[in-house]
């Protein structure tokens, strides 16, 4: 239900000058400059990263006796990097050393990262090739470090820990006790999984174990947004109060010249609108029909009216963005299915 792998090759490679050329009329290059393709780009930095992965995989101790194929692990790093979320080895399987290490796999490989990474490099070219100009100058306002675009993922985390570790029940705490999974692990692990809109999840019924932990759910659920299709309004809104605190001008700039940043997902204030329309748009035709359809279902048993709209909202959002899912979706009508479908292809 996702497809990151041109817009990671756009956002990973566009910051390489023009001005380097490479000669294909010869056996060797004129210059020492090299024009690499983008999709070489994007396909090499995804090759050493699952190999990265895969090693890290392979000399780490799992959790069971149970011997891990080597094929396997270098499949679920390929997934994990490339955020598609496909693996043909129980979660439950990985040490907490390994699902860390999935976690940093998942992080630097998702589109939010690789975007930033772009706009990292672009700026030291920029700077780079002022200086050789003869145009080096120091601004006279200091620069606005990437990692001030963070949305707050990085604090979220924690409140999922707080929550699992303090709400009594029903206990999300005596499912990861049960199962060998540290909370702080599942936490950092889901919010990555979930922002960079892969799905994983490190137990093996994804988050069906989780459905009648409403407030689990609702401090999942904005990540499953922020991550993908709200990304651009949420980026804007942040600058829009950044602008606020500091009145300084070149956020006014980032606001007014959108199209000029070269940054595909700083979009127009007419189009985050529309964004935002068409993101809530889909959600509430599928939540009304989700509803219709599975409300007295055997799916929605022993949930109370409160369990089932958030556990609901929650599903309906995963099918266009993240895929994780509170329901098992093969006892799900054969029309929701076709539905989730339909809307994706929107």
């Amino acid at each position: 239900m996702k497809n990151n792998f041109g817009k990671n090759s756009k956002n990973l490679c566009t910051y390489f000058p023009n001005k380097f050329n490479f000669n294909f009329n010869g056996f060797l290059p004129r210059s020492l400059s090299f024009q690499f393709n983008h999709f070489f780009i994007h396909l090499f930095y995804y090759i050493i990263l699952s190999l990265f992965g895969y090693l890290g995989l392979k000399f780490s101790k799992p959790r069971s006796s149970v011997r891990q194929k080597d094929f396997d692990l270098f499949y679920t790093s390929v997934s994990a990097s490339t955020v598609s979320s496909m693996t043909s080895i129980e979660m439950e399987v990985f040490s907490n050393s390994q699902l860390i290490l999935l976690t940093f796999l998942m992080l630097v490989g998702g589109e939010v990262f690789t975007s930033m990474l772009q706009l990292f490099l672009n700026m030291f070219n920029f700077n780079k090739n002022q200086c050789l100009n003869g145009e080096c100058s120091r601004s006279n306002y200091p620069p606005i470090k990437i990692n001030q675009i963070e949305l707050g993922l990085v604090s979220i985390p924690h409140l999922v820990t707080l929550y699992i570790t303090n709400v009594p029940w029903p206990s999300a705490k005596n499912v990861l006790k049960n199962k060998g999974i540290k909370i702080e692990t599942f936490s950092l692990f889901t919010i990555v999984s979930t922002f960079a809109t892969c799905g994983y999840v490190p137990t093996n019924e994804n988050m069906i174990v989780f459905k009648k932990n409403s407030g689990l759910l609702l401090l999942i659920l904005p990540h499953v947004l922020l991550g993908n299709t709200l990304y651009p309004p949420c980026l804007r809104l942040f600058i829009k109060v950044l602008k606020s605190v500091n009145k300084r001008e070149e956020f006014s700039y980032l606001l007014k010249n959108s199209k000029e940043m070269g940054y595909d997902h700083l979009l127009s204030s007419l189009h985050c609108w529309l964004l935002l329309v068409t993101v809530f748009g889909f959600n509430v035709i599928q939540f009304v029909l989700f509803c219709s359809m599975e409300w007295s279902s055997n799916i929605m048993e022993d949930l109370n009216l409160y369990e089932k709209v958030v556990a609901t909202l929650f599903q309906v959002s995963n099918a266009r963005h993240s895929g994780e899912s509170v329901f098992d979706l093969s006892t799900i009508s054969s029309a929701i299915l076709v539905m989730f479908m339909f809307v994706v292809m929107m």
